[in-house]
C-alpha cells in the first residue's frame, strides 16, 4: 500500500503525527508534499473559520513549533507519543521524512500542475489529506483508490466547518469519520465512522478537538490497514441532501457549544459509576 501524505505546512501537527504513524504501522510514506508555512490561503481559511484572533493563534504556534531548541513542547499534548522518537519531538516535516527516509516536497500549491507531476511520479494508492487547499478533480483522480480525509464530526450529519461546535449545539453525538474526499464538502463514501468516547472527560473545546485530532489519527490508520487488507470498503453516504452543511460559527455560539461540553461534563461527573 503506497501512501502520500498531504499537509498544509511543513510544521503542521498534524501532519507530521499522521506520517508517524503511518510509518510505525509499516506504512512509510511514499512522499510527503506540502505548503509553505505561511501559506496564504491557508492563513485566509483560518481567518474565515477562527477569525482574526484565532488565525494570530494559529500562526503564533507555527512560529514557536518551527523555532524551538531542544525537547519541543508540543502544542496539541494527545499528538506527543507519535513526535517524540530518540527522546526528542519532530518539529517538522523535514525532521520526520530524515527518520523514516521518504521524499519531501513544498508546493505552494496542491493542485498546480508541479504539485500533480509529483503526486503522479509517486504512484500512490491512498492520499491522505492533513490541510491544505481545497483539492481539485486532477488531484482527487491521482490515487488508485482515493484521497482520505478524517472529518472531525458524523457524516453526513455534520458536514462543513466548526464541526465539533455544530455537534455539541444540536445534540449530535461527537466522533470523527475517516472518508473519501470528492468534489463536495464532506460528501464522499465513508469507510470507518466512530463517536468519540471521552468527550465528556474533556476540559474545553481546544481539548476536545485536540483528542478528536488524535482520535482521527488513530482512525485513519486503521482504515489504511483495513484497505490493505481487503477488509473495508467504502459505502455511499445516504440522505446527504437531508443534512445541512454547516459553516464558520459566530463567537457566541461558540460559547454556548463550550457550555453544552461543560454541562455534559457535570452531569458525566454527578452519575454514578458502574
Amino acid at each position: 500500500m503506497r501512501i502520500v501524505v498531504l499537509s498544509s505546512s511543513s510544521y503542521s501537527e498534524t501532519g507530521c503525527a499522521m506520517a508517524a504513524r503511518m510509518a510505525r504501522l509499516g506504512y512509510v510514506p511514499a512522499g510527503a508534499l506540502v505548503l509553505p508555512t505561511f501559506d496564504r490561503g491557508t492563513l485566509l481559511r483560518k481567518m474565515g473559520q477562527w477569525g482574526a484572533r484565532g488565525a494570530i493563534r494559529y500562526a503564533r504556534t507555527k512560529v514557536n513549533y518551527g523555532n524551538g531548541n531542544g525537547r519541543q513542547r508540543v502544542n496539541n499534548p494527545h499528538l506527543e507519543s507519535l513526535l517524540t522518537y530518540k527522546g526528542g519531538v519532530f518539529r517538522n516535516f523535514r525532521e520526520v521524512s530524515a527518520f523514516y527516509d521518504f521524499p519531501l516536497a513544498v508546493c505552494p500549491n496542491q493542485n498546480a500542475p508541479e504539485a500533480v507531476a509529483q503526486l503522479k511520479e509517486w504512484s500512490p494508492d491512498v492520499l491522505i489529506f492533513t490541510g491544505g487547499d481545497i483539492l481539485r478533480k486532477q488531484v482527487l483522480g491521482i490515487p488508485r483508490l482515493g484521497v482520505l480525509n478524517a472529518h472531525l464530526g458524523l457524516l453526513p450529519e455534520v458536514r462543513g466547518m466548526s464541526s465539533v461546535e455544530w455537534s455539541l449545539l444540536n445534540s449530535v453525538p461527537v466522533g470523527v469519520t475517516v472518508h473519501y474526499m470528492d468534489a463536495g464538502i464532506d460528501t464522499g463514501p465513508i469507510l470507518l465512522r466512530s463517536e468519540f468516547p471521552e468527550a465528556a472527560r474533556c476540559e474545553s473545546l481546544a481539548d476536545l478537538r485536540h483528542r478528536l485530532i488524535a482520535f482521527g489519527i488513530e482512525k485513519v490508520g486503521e482504515v489504511v490497514v483495513g484497505l490493505d487488507r481487503g477488509t473495508t470498503h467504502p459505502i455511499p453516504q445516504s440522505d446527504i441532501a437531508k443534512n445541512r452543511q454547516f459553516f464558520v460559527m459566530h463567537d457566541w455560539l461558540r460559547i454556548k457549544a463550550a457550555e453544552k461540553l461543560t454541562h455534559g461534563r457535570v452531569a458525566a461527573a454527578a452519575s454514578p459509576h458502574e
